[in-house]
């Protein structure tokens, strides 16, 4: 197939995969409604005029933020799939509530396949192309999709029909809420009785408390930030919530809400 690739949503996560897309040789555009001198790594890739954008597009990948960016994007606002004509594959990389991935397949035009494809890993991963994709689709597509994916990740967990992805995403970030926020708790309480917080994240690198998050905390950049509802914390008090939309019925929603509840609360962290 000869892709001409649409990045829609190009902030700390789809800028690198455009770029990495365009790198490996594919026809990539990228696509934000923020102003142009924001890219000037990959500013004259860019398209600000979404009817042009996805004009001869045939592959669009989603990386906008929630949902209801994802409905300005579709339907609304940008309002991308009433001009595109070529379009063939709607990639939704964005993490969102599985339920509304259920709706989204009525609201998409029929020849339109759609694929979820949400990735895991920090910012830093997709600079260097290694994200962890968990995808959910016709097995067909994800095959034709593969050199894409290749050239974002380095792996790539086919979990089966589609919204399997995201349900499987929403999964895991719960986890790694659930770390985060237990990493930065340890950490202030480490601080109050005058604990070196690298001897202490050591320990816990060697030990039982081992994390992804406190295991790579020099090297993630949200590492420290403190919760803003448009940073990487706030987009996980998100995430969060998109696990909480899709509980199956019956089951208990505690953790998750006291999950939210710190995530909101968390500071700036320094030593």
């Amino acid at each position: 197939m000869d892709f001409k690739i649409g990045v829609a949503g190009c902030g700390r996560m789809g800028l690198p995969m455009a770029r990495a897309l365009f790198r490996t040789g594919f026809d990539t555009l990228g696509f934000d409604i923020r102003q142009s001198d924001v890219f000037p790594s990959f500013g004259d890739r860019m398209c600000f005029d979404p009817a042009l954008f996805i004009s001869n597009r045939n592959v669009l990948i989603s990386v906008v933020r929630d949902i209801e960016q994802s409905n300005a994007l579709l339907f609304e606002d940008q309002a991308v799939l009433v001009n595109a004509p070529e379009l063939r594959f709607l990639i939704i990389c964005s993490t969102l509530s599985p339920r509304y991935l259920h709706a989204l397949r009525q609201r998409v035009p029929g020849h339109i396949s759609l694929i979820d494809a949400p990735m895991s890993e920090a910012a830093v991963a997709a600079e260097e192309s290694r994200l962890s994709f968990m995808l959910g689709g016709e097995e067909k597509d994800i095959d034709t999709l593969k050199p894409l994916f290749e050239a974002m990740g380095t792996k790539h967990h086919y979990m089966g029909a589609f919204t399997t992805g995201m349900a499987t995403k929403v999964l895991n970030n719960l986890v790694a809420a659930s770390s985060v926020a237990s990493t930065r708790l340890a950490l202030d309480w480490a601080k109050a009785q005058g604990l070196d917080s690298d001897a202490v994240l050591a320990v816990m690198n060697d030990s039982s408390g081992q994390t992804w998050f406190g295991s790579h905390f020099d090297a993630i950049e949200f590492s420290r930030d403190g919760f803003e509802i448009d940073n990487t914390i706030g987009i996980l008090k998100k995430d969060v919530e998109s696990a909480l939309d899709a509980m199956p019925a019956g089951a208990r929603g505690d953790l998750p809400r006291a999950l939210i509840e710190a995530i909101e609360h968390l500071e700036a962290w320094e030593k």
